[in-house]
């Protein structure tokens, strides 16, 4: 899972396979892989279809066949892109994540969940696709820009909230994110994917367990799209992770409210929000449109309804909590109001 250096693992999966073809992000092109490979532009407007179509016909072209292999190398976007066109073409082959952000090495590169965006609903076509093997080198962030290390620290968080042993999450708050230190932090890395591959073997398609893995997400995905959709072109879009703390933090007050779940993790989340992530740029005038994009969530049981994972407490998490929209409005009154 670990690795210092990726080639010798990367080698030693391939040599069994037809064909070898990689995908990874233009941002890494100084890098030579050693293998055919498409580069791609990544961002959350190019998780779309069409990106979906350039990889399949990049894989006719390469004349891959049902026993070959397919590499992807970069963040979130392109591991979920290219999960989901490996799952795809010829019914599906085989690939391979190497994740270059702190984002994609604790969430997006293993699980198994692939797709893309449509029609502004984040992820709404997808599927379940595991990777062969996920590579995880953390020397990649040694050059990875706050702002996205900050975004992986929000996934992290959020696994810190519901791994069962409550052990995980006052080691996150004693990280240092002011030095962002690899080493240290490289163990931390470490728990959050072996909590999840757990979570994930236990249930891989997502029918109990596996979506206490959506806490903070449910809040964080309306955000995400609703400053897709309001933002003027010249501004950066909202960074998932960034979307994901956000949405934590109003779904542990919607934790507190209705399951009695202790006050102190909403209040150590909102000092790490105020000190390291600045407010959400939504205000109250967009509580309506959030309230409609989370009850077209993906993940609802039943149409227009608003379902979330809750905590009763650090590690004990709870699944399928239908929240009415007044009681969405007064977390985002409470997320506003920070």
């Amino acid at each position: 899972m670990i690795y210092k250096d990726i080639n010798n693992a990367l080698t030693r999966i391939t040599r069994s396979y037809e064909q070898v073809v990689a995908v990874a992000d233009v941002k890494l092109q100084k890098n030579d892989f050693h293998l055919p490979t498409l580069w791609l532009e990544t961002s959350e407007e190019r998780k779309s279809l069409q990106t979906i179509e350039e990889i399949w016909y990049f894989l006719f072209a390469q004349g891959v066949t049902r026993r070959g292999l397919l590499v992807a190398i970069g963040g979130g976007v392109l591991t979920d892109l290219a999960g989901f066109a490996a799952a795809t073409y010829k019914r599906g082959i085989d690939y391979v994540n190497i994740p270059t952000t702190l984002l994609a090495m604790v969430d997006a590169s293993s699980g198994g969940k692939t797709g893309f965006n449509y029609h502004g609903l984040k992820n709404s076509v997808g599927a379940f696709h595991a990777p062969k093997e996920t590579l995880i080198c953390p020397q990649w962030l040694k050059t990875l820009p706050s702002d996205e290390f900050l975004s992986g620290f929000g996934e992290m968080l959020k696994t810190g909230l519901i791994e069962e042993s409550g052990k995980l999450w006052p080691q996150l708050l004693q990280y240092d994110l002011e030095t962002m230190d690899v080493e240290t932090l490289t163990p931390l890395i470490e728990t959050c994917v072996r909590a999840k591959e757990q979570i994930v073997t236990a249930d891989p398609h997502e029918e109990g367990l596996r979506k206490i893995l959506n806490f903070g997400h449910t809040f964080g995905h309306a955000l995400e799209e609703a400053q897709s959709v309001n933002r003027p072109s010249s501004k950066r879009p909202l960074l998932h992770g960034y979307a994901v703390l956000y949405g934590l933090i109003a779904e542990l007050y919607l934790s507190v409210t209705k399951l009695g779940c202790p006050r102190e993790p909403l209040q150590q989340l909102t000092q790490l929000m105020l000190h390291y992530y600045g407010r959400p740029q939504c205000n109250c005038s967009d509580r309506e449109q959030l309230i409609a994009l989370m009850q077209q969530d993906k993940k609802n049981e039943r149409t227009a309804e608003i379902n979330c994972t809750l905590l009763h407490d650090v590690g004990s998490p709870v699944i399928n909590q239908v929240i009415t929209p007044a009681e969405a409005n007064e977390a985002l009154e409470y997320l506003f109001s920070l």
